[in-house]
């Protein structure tokens, strides 16, 4: 059992018997929806490669996104797409999607650890946990359902626009991609609020 399952299990207790991680993939890319992910474990389930997804590579996330799948008492996803992002700002996506993803599980938690500083206005008792996908083992699998979910999008959205190369970059800010919005202008995909940079500079 590693530090990861052993934070978790230090929040269970009496009355805290159901625990949900909560993180997100995509508030930084220049297109597409930001992805969010709840994960509900009981205490004895492990896997010890779960780890913040960034630090895993592509092949790894999927293989471990299958186990999560199989393995977890309870998954939720929520997505907001890009046209809300332009919206409703970054921050606020990224907060609803988290609160879709809590909403989705079969199971209602007790508690909801969730990735970073903020906190979604919820009847739930919810606790932020600062670099929680590298502290706390839900934390990390809902980073990896996460970013393995959003990277499929991207994908996929990939062989309508191949110019913007999503399938590689994923939708982030990579001079490559950056080049391609300046030569072919915005996708119907990107977030409109995220270029301005990009089209006003030479």
């Amino acid at each position: 059992m590693n530090s990861l399952k052993t934070f978790d299990n230090k929040h269970v207790s009496g009355k805290i018997k159901v625990l949900a991680g909560v993180d997100e993939a995509g508030r930084g890319p220049l297109a597409g929806p930001v992805v969010a992910a709840a994960v509900i474990f009981d205490r004895k389930t492990f896997h010890k490669e779960i780890n913040d997804s960034k630090k895993l590579t592509e092949t790894k996330r999927e293989e471990l996104y299958k186990w999560i799948i199989e393995n977890c008492k309870s998954y939720g996803v929520g997505i907001i797409n890009h046209e809300e992002i332009d919206e409703i700002n970054i921050l606020q996506a990224t907060l609803k999607a988290m609160k879709s993803a809590v909403e989705q599980l079969h199971r209602k938690p007790n508690l909801v650890l969730i990735d970073g500083n903020k906190s979604f206005h919820s009847a739930l008792k919810t606790k932020t946990v600062v670099k929680g996908d590298a502290k706390s083992f839900s934390i990390a699998a809902a980073s990896i359902v996460a970013k393995v979910t959003r990277d499929r999008i991207m994908r996929e959205a990939s062989n309508k626009f191949p110019e913007y190369c999503w399938d590689q970059n994923k939708g982030y800010g990579t001079q490559a991609h950056r080049d391609a919005i300046k030569k072919f202008g915005a996708s119907p995909f990107h977030r409109k609020t995220f270029l301005s940079r990009i089209l006003t500079n030479d």
